[in-house]
């Protein structure tokens, strides 16, 4: 029990240093490699080189095919060149299995130490991530002498002989055991290097380990095919035609499996090479080979998976690319430019905010509802992107921006529900009765919807680049809009006065527009308070030290930001 306890750990530990190596190069190269990937399609042959080479260095096949996926459901790579990326992306995982194979285990401590004392000092850096990905790869080393070290008891163990004897009764289920181990582990690296193992310590045959090779190429197909799941047709298409590659490899090689195990028992006595040899020189002819048929896959997997129409239910995100979560600086790209388009909504909605105010304008009452619609699952849709990437893992400077995402974002969607709850109080009290507006006041409001569209524009300006002179032009901005609303209240209180009777029809929803203009401004100018606290020109109130930056306003005449007395 305790030697298969040891086991299990060992096998979970080379499980996590995997994840490590991956994510934290992911993270320091990823815009790099996805960079890669994305340009070099000019030929096959550079795409299954690009394919070798990223896939080397993230130690996953899976990872690559998360990437190209999402690049071809965003039409960015074709289909053809994507299918030969992931033929060397299986290439490249097999080579890293080669590598790893060695006996290297007096590299492991060197590696955790180095890597452990560099991360600790430099931890929310690039260098710290990469020290980071140093420990991952000393714990892979660990891990797989750990694995050996388990293993080695259990040559005595009749028990587990006759398990391991009566789970390999046909090549069918050894692949099958394989693949289910791949996917459970979500590393085919971690298979066969346990099934190289378990081969060199007795516990399998030979034949058998070279089926659960096989077999782990499939189960990395299958995750790839369920990480695509979520991806459009054309995404899909890429890990299909893996799949239906890596599926055709095993139909040749595992009826030849008797034949390939005596080949191999022949060249060489050390199993444990001879296993790792197998899995390099299949992968690497079997992909060779088939990536002169590209072109006929890609045409396959467009007859299995044909375009189908999109059903009209609303906008979906654009730029929220599931693969580069595990690259904050791409992921925070993606979503700033999904906010924007989120700014770019809420400004198409107020343009017909007007149009139903002064025109009494129903269409256009419907269409902003269906606006606002998009608003919300858009921000559905990010909120949840942005909860994906990890705030621990996120420098200072990430943090602050995907803290201004997450606040703007909030504050559109926020802006959103204002604008529909004009339009309702618009067709109550305005449209319904067929009531206008005096002219005075329809002039009020239509200076006070420019100015809006400009704060907008502008807020995104500031959002988008961080200038300082647009950050303190908003702001001002700000004060001299809330100085607008009490002036344009003050006047419509004089019309009252004087008995102006469209005034007096009106004075509710006219109070109530010119107010919620005021709260939508604010919400708008709301981007200027990030950048003027990063240039330090921001300071709490001394009489309310929990008070938020948010909250502070501008003194135009000294050039001081403060809370208002």
């Amino acid at each position: 029990m305790i030697t298969l306890l040891h086991l299990m750990s060992a096998l979970a530990l080379l499980v996590w240093g995997t994840h490590i190596v991956r994510t934290d190069v992911l993270r320091v190269y990823g815009a790099q490699l996805r960079r890669i990937l994305s340009t070099s399609i000019t030929r096959r042959s550079m795409a299954f080189t690009a394919g070798v080479g990223v896939t080397s260095l993230v130690q996953s096949s899976n990872a690559t095919a998360v990437i190209v996926c999402s690049f071809v459901a965003q039409g960015l790579v074709g289909l053809t060149p994507a299918l030969a990326i992931m033929l060397g992306a299986d290439v490249g995982t097999a080579l890293m299995t080669g590598v790893l194979s060695f006996d290297l285990s007096w590299l492991s401590p060197l590696l955790i130490f180095s890597g452990v004392v560099v991360y600790l000092s430099r931890r929310h850096t690039s260098i710290g991530r990469l020290a980071r990905a140093v420990i991952g790869l000393g714990l892979i080393l660990l891990a797989l002498e750990m694995i050996s070290a388990a293993t080695r008891p259990m040559m005595a163990a009749a028990g587990i002989k006759v398990l391991f004897s009566s789970l390999t009764g046909d090549i069918m289920l050894d692949a099958l055991i394989g693949a289910l181990f791949a996917m459970l582990t979500y590393s085919s690296l971690a298979a066969v290097l346990l099934a190289a193992t378990l081969a060199t310590s007795g516990v399998i045959s030979l034949k058998v380990a070279l089926c659960l090779v096989i077999g782990a190429n499939l189960g990395s197909g299958i995750m790839a095919l369920i990480s695509a799941a979520s991806q459009n047709v054309a995404g899909r298409r890429v890990a299909l035609g893996s799949m239906l590659f890596r599926l055709s490899g095993a139909v040749i090689a595992l009826p030849l499996i008797n034949f390939l195990e005596v080949w191999i028992a022949y060249l060489t006595t050390d199993l444990r090479f001879g296993v790792v040899a197998f899995h390099v020189i299949y992968n690497t002819v079997r992909c060779s080979l088939l990536l002169m048929l590209v072109e006929p896959m890609s045409r396959l997997c467009v007859r299995l998976l044909p375009d189908r129409e999109l059903d009209d239910d609303g906008v979906h995100a654009r730029h929220l690319d599931p693969a580069a979560i595990d690259t904050p600086t791409l992921a925070l790209a993606n979503a700033s430019r999904e906010v924007l388009r989120i700014g770019d909504i809420i400004e198409k909605m107020l343009n017909s905010l007007l149009l139903v105010i002064r025109e009494n304008d129903t269409i256009r009452a419907t269409q902003i509802r269906k606006l606002d619609d998009d608003v919300d699952k858009l921000y559905t849709e990010l909120k949840m992107y942005l909860a994906r990437v990890s705030r621990e893992e996120l420098n200072a400077k990430e943090v602050r921006r995907w803290t201004d995402i997450i606040t703007l974002t909030i504050n559109l969607e926020q802006a959103g529900d204002i604008i529909v709850r004009i339009v309702k109080g618009v067709e109550s009290k305005k449209i319904a009765p067929q009531r206008t507006f005096s002219a005075a006041g329809m002039q009020e409001v239509c200076e006070m919807h420019a100015r809006l569209v400009t704060s907008l524009q502008l807020g995104l300006s500031v959002f988008l680049e961080g200038d300082l002179r647009s950050a303190q032009k908003l702001l001002a901005e700000k004060e001299s809009f809330r100085d607008l609303e009490r002036a344009y209240a003050k006047t419509h209180l004089v019309r009252l006065a004087g008995q102006t009777q469209q005034s007096i029809e009106t004075s509710s929803l006219h109070l109530d527009l010119i107010s919620d203009m005021k709260r939508m401004h604010s919400l708008f100018c709301s981007t200027a308070y990030s950048v003027l606290d990063e240039a330090g020109m921001l300071r709490r109130s001394r009489m309310d030290p929990g008070s938020s930056a948010a909250e502070v306003m501008l003194d135009e005449r000294s050039g001081d930001y403060s809370h208002p007395p």
